[in-house]
């Protein structure tokens, strides 16, 4: 029995996770509790976060256990690879051995003895938002349908876990409570429901309520233009301590 109530022990522990109002932190503890769920060495998780809504590419945003720098810079499209062929299909993806697969060539650590590996996709509402992937099991064994049944839950948890923070920050924000009460009454018709799942949707919203009610206020072209330099600059601030802390993550040594 206690191979059975160890994972399960684990996932009541993952329910009761509070989610910290920053969401690379959120990410990163999810990605180490979800490892120990599956008695993983690696677990990364990957959300779509770039490109048009036509063509959206994803990037790993969170990951425990050593990971090669250069996998933080890759975009990965619909298709692209081992991740981009779960965004593709929608359907959680099962190898048992990396090198006896379809995916061969896109082992990243061929000669190494754990070759196993399992990836879900993260929905919110019903819609794929990323992937999460577990790799090399900590007894040099493949992975089952156990486990990626039991890594299906956990992206249930991580997805509610990205959504929870979403409204959050929202509930937090007045602009975003006055920007989103302007878009329901200027469309009666339609639900923001759909809205709350979809980030892009939500930082238009954003967006078109910046510009008005700065226009409204009597700002000229070059104030919003100085504005809006102003927000790239606090991005270019966040991306460049977020790759700064996956520096400090990528030499830090590994727990044996």
């Amino acid at each position: 029995m206690g191979d059975v109530e160890t994972p399960l022990i684990k996932l009541q522990d993952l329910s009761n996770f509070l989610e910290k109002d920053n969401l690379d932190d959120n990410l990163t503890q999810l990605a180490e509790m979800t490892a120990k769920i599956l008695s993983a060495i690696n677990c990364s998780i990957m959300l779509l976060n770039d490109g048009t809504a036509d063509n959206l590419r994803m990037s790993v945003c969170a990951n425990y256990g050593p990971m090669p720098a250069a996998a933080y810079k890759e975009l990965i499209g619909k298709g692209d690879g081992i991740a981009g062929h779960v965004i593709a299909t929608g359907q959680p993806l099962l190898i048992e051995d990396i090198n006896c697969s379809a995916f061969a060539k896109l082992a990243r650590r061929a000669n190494e003895p754990c070759k196993s590996l399992i990836s879900s996709p993260i929905t919110i509402g019903g819609q794929i938002v990323g992937v999460v992937n577990v790799s090399g099991h900590m007894r040099d064994c493949a992975f089952n349908l156990v486990d990626l049944n039991l890594l299906n839950v956990v992206a249930l948890f991580i997805g509610k876990s990205i959504q929870s923070i979403q409204l959050q920050s929202i509930l937090n924000s007045r602009f975003a409570q006055l920007a989103l009460a302007q878009e329901a009454k200027n469309n009666m018709g339609a639900s923001l429901g759909s809205a709350f799942h979809n980030p892009d949707q939500v930082a238009k919203i954003y967006a078109k309520s910046f510009y008005k009610e700065m226009a409204r206020g009597g700002f000229g072209a070059n104030q919003i233009i100085s504005a809006a330099s102003e927000i790239i600059s606090q991005l270019n601030d966040n991306l460049e301590q977020h790759s700064k802390r996956i520096e400090r993550k990528m030499t830090k040594p590994t727990d044996k």
